[in-house]
């Protein structure tokens, strides 16, 4: 028996019925016949994001070991630890892509074209830093996009989208920080 919403909208399927759809088409994993995006799509969509994410990794990384200077210490420091957090996203999309039967696509060929963040090098410590406050607005702007077409229709994605833009706007809060401390401007106003 389904219990029934107040809109008479079935929120709760009958256990025997639960348990009969579970058994069935078992080789499809988490994919049940309620999942409610296109998958292929979805995997798609992922693989960007993954791209996205790895050219994140490589541009943190490459300005950790690149960044030189009197203030440097502290910006490697963030940019290392960004870097890491930035790994991990790549980690978690790699795994909800093969969770959803694809997989995850590491192919260094082609990653600038898959992902919708640049891999922008700055000169030095301030231009390193104003390229990845663009990358992770970028970034923010795109998982906001992706948050909203998923809506309901794949809620696991979703959420590990809402998790990594969370983590996005603190890296751009960050950089942004670093940015007026480097460029000894005042803080932005507040609208």
């Amino acid at each position: 028996m389904a219990v029934m919403s107040t809109s008479e909208q079935p929120f709760l399927t009958d256990v025997k019925e639960l348990r009969q759809r579970a058994r069935k088409n078992i080789e499809d994993g988490a994919i049940t016949p309620n999942y409610g995006a296109d998958l292929k799509k979805t995997i798609d969509i992922l693989q960007a994001v993954l791209a996205t994410e790895i050219v994140c990794v490589l541009r943190y990384t490459q300005n950790a070991v690149a960044a030189t200077g009197i203030a440097s210490d502290s910006v490697r420091e963030e940019f290392d630890e960004h870097a890491g957090e930035e790994r991990k996203h790549m980690r978690a999309v790699a795994e909800r892509i093969n969770q959803l039967g694809g997989d995850p696509d590491f192919n260094p060929e082609g990653l600038l074209t898959r992902s919708a963040s640049q891999y922008a090098i700055g000169k030095n410590l301030i231009e390193m830093i104003r390229e990845n406050l663009i990358a992770e607005r970028i970034a923010c702007e795109h998982y906001r996009e992706l948050i909203r077409y998923f809506g309901d229709r794949d809620p696991a994605t979703r959420v590990m989208l809402e998790g990594i833009l969370l983590n996005e706007e603190e890296h751009a809060n960050d950089m942004h920080d670093l940015l007026v401390a480097h460029e000894g401007k005042p803080m932005l106003p507040r609208s």
